[in-house]
């Protein structure tokens, strides 16, 4: 189910890093287990406030979510990388209110983010007497460009990188709808850990080819059609290049350029959500050079007012 992070804090969009975390604190406040205790429903608003407080006081994060929102988001940042260098751990400090304690029970024995560090990854001690986690090898971070249809339909493709000076080959699934910026994780193929933990992962930021036929905003597609000066005035029919091939539809009496002929849910087919939409753009040619017969109509027609 898509957050609205914003939301769960009760803000709206564009909202300051002060009102931020100002938000945060009041209801982290208000739902913190030691003022709740065996209370589920504060335990969970506690886990939800918290998640979406280090997405938004962080500067990259807060600008990947508002560039992209959650779906596009969560396709680039898992759990882990969400509690990657956070701490909220003065928040409480100053009111004397647990913070190791809790994220043992609270996030499912996690390393606590309200002291310092990062819950899912670092080395180092959680609390007195914690657990102790192994540090993550380096993320790295790849481009790689996909053809628009692609993009779009998903599917399968293999590639070539380099790790340890050696090459590798990996088949990696595309997921429908893609866009240029998001990046596809591939767990364990970064960074050898220094310390015997887990390795990294590889990132592949995604660059969608042009297509010559299609363009994207969104799930939408948009598609240019032409249609000549008589077509426009009395109307016509037409083919709408579509994912599935060409389609022939009707084009009313009296549209004009730019006018746009809509086929719903002919658009990208999202892992989540509704259906695009397929808007054929119109364009009404006007011819350059015209017959004597094309040239006499077109008198005959402008002293009747066409």
């Amino acid at each position: 189910m898509a957050k609205d992070y914003y939301a769960v804090l009760g803000l709206k969009k564009g909202a300051s890093a002060d009102e931020i975390k100002k938000a945060y604190r009041k209801q982290a406040l208000k739902y913190h287990p030691d003022k709740n205790p065996d209370n589920k429903k504060a335990e969970e608003k506690f886990k939800e406030i918290t998640e979406a407080y280090a997405v938004l006081s962080d500067p990259e994060k807060k600008r990947q979510y508002d560039q992209f929102g959650d779906a596009g988001f969560h396709q680039r940042y898992s759990q882990e990388d969400i509690y990657r260098n956070f701490d909220v751990g003065d928040i409480f400090r100053e009111f004397g209110l647990g913070n190791e304690d809790i994220f043992g029970s609270v996030f499912g024995g996690r390393r606590s983010p309200f002291g310092g560090g990062n819950p899912f990854g670092g080395g180092g001690s959680c609390g007195g007497g914690g657990v102790h986690r192994a540090v993550k090898g380096q993320d790295f971070v790849m481009k790689l460009s996909i053809p628009f249809r692609q993009a779009v339909l998903g599917g399968e493709r293999r590639i070539d990188y380099r790790r340890d000076g050696l090459v590798e080959q990996l088949q990696v699934r595309i997921p429908a709808g893609v866009e240029s910026g998001q990046r596809l994780r591939v767990a364990g193929k970064g960074g050898q850990s220094p310390a015997g933990g887990p390795a990294g992962d590889l990132l592949l930021e995604i660059e969608v080819d042009a297509d010559p036929n299609f363009s994207r905003e969104g799930n939408n597609l948009y598609a240019k059609v032409q249609i000549p000066f008589s077509g426009a005035c009395l109307g016509t029919s037409v083919e709408i290049p579509t994912l599935d091939g060409n389609k022939r539809v009707k084009v009313p009496p009296g549209i004009t350029s730019g006018g746009k002929i809509r086929l719903a849910g002919f658009g990208i087919v999202p892992r989540k959500g509704p259906k695009g939409d397929l808007y054929a753009i119109v364009e009404v040619t006007v011819p350059k050079k015209l017959t004597d017969e094309q040239q006499k109509l077109l008198e005959e027609l402008k002293e009747a007012g066409l």
